[in-house]
Order: C-alpha cells, then sequence, then structure tokens
C-alpha cells in the first residue's frame, strides 16, 4: 500500500514540476514576444532563481550521499534516500540547470555579446559545474541500483566542488576582473 502511495506521491510531482516547467516557458515565451524591451531583466531574474535552485541541489545531494553510505543497502532508511536524491534530481537540478544555461546563453549572446575574458571564463566555470551535475546524476544511479563504492569522506570532498566554482563564477559576474 505504501509503496502505492509513494508512485502516486512521485507522479504527481513530477506533473506539477512539469506543469511549472510549461508555465515558465509560456510567460517567458509571452514576454519576450510581447514585450521584448522588458525582457532583459525578467531573464535576468529567472537566470538569476535557476542558478540559485541549480546550487541548492549541488550543495545538497552530496550530503545526503554522505548520509546514504551508511545507511544498509536495502533498508527503509536506504530506500527513503534513494527517493529524495531522485526526486531533487530530476524535479529541481535538472530544470534548474536547463533554466540557468538557457537564460544565460541568451543573456551572454544579447547583453554581452559573447565578448570579455570574464564571460569565457564564467562559462568554462559552468561546463565544470555541468560535469559535476552529471557525476552527481550517475551516482545518483549507482546508489539507486546499490552499487556505490564510494566512501562518505568521497561524498564529503565532492560537496565542496559546488561550493568553490560557485565562488568563482560569482566573482567573475560582479567584478569582472578582465
Amino acid at each position: 500500500m505504501s509503496e502505492m502511495n509513494n508512485t502516486n506521491s512521485t507522479g504527481q510531482a513530477m506533473m506539477r514540476m512539469v506543469v511549472s516547467i510549461v508555465v515558465l516557458i509560456v510567460l517567458t515565451a509571452l514576454l519576450f514576444f510581447v514585450a521584448p524591451e522588458s525582457f532583459y531583466p525578467w531573464a535576468k531574474a529567472i537566470h538569476i532563481l535557476g542558478v540559485i535552485s541549480w546550487m541548492a541541489g549541488m550543495l545538497y545531494l552530496p550530503r545526503l550521499f554522505v548520509y546514504h553510505v551508511d545507511a544498509e543497502k536495502g533498508s527503509v532508511q536506504s530506500e527513503t534516500f534513494k527517493v529524495m536524491e531522485r526526486r531533487l534530481l530530476r524535479g529541481i537540478i535538472n530544470p534548474a540547470m536547463i533554466v540557468t544555461w538557457v537564460f544565460g546563453l541568451w543573456l551572454a549572446w544579447k547583453v554581452f555579446g559573447f565578448q570579455g575574458g570574464w564571460l569565457h571564463a564564467k562559462i568554462g566555470l559552468v561546463l565544470l559545474l555541468s560535469a559535476v551535475h552529471g557525476y552527481l546524476a550517475g551516482a545518483v544511479r549507482k546508489f539507486a541500483e546499490d552499487r556505490n563504492e564510494k566512501p562518505a569522506r568521497h561524498w564529503r570532498i565532492v560537496n565542496e566542488i559546488p561550493t568553490l566554482l560557485m565562488i568563482a563564477i560569482v566573482i567573475l559576474v560582479v567584478v569582472k576582473p578582465f
């Protein structure tokens, strides 16, 4: 019975996520076509919201792994972590990364013309962050299959990588040192 409730809950959460993304896309498209002159501040705001959401997930997921490592395979606790990790990845981290990239690339093209050493460095660091995202997504699959071989210490170290990348990216965007 609880497995069926969990499946319903997951399905409902996924449906809410899809509806939210569709609403965001439709509203953004409307704004872009109806009032293109006021699109920039909205694009910037949506980009920042995407970054915040992406970073929140990227900072939380490895922390879940730290605790998941200590859970016995097949236990209720381990299965709960699997659900939390999957929902975090699919419901927050993946959509937030897509929003961040789409609006970030639009801003880089429309506002900066892809010019500036700071922008190139930032894009390089965001590519690295995306690679970390891919690594974490692979780890979610391994944990789901009970195939994780990394110790908690590994995940504690991995947890710091998004933080360091975020610090460097924010400095590049705000200071524009080159």
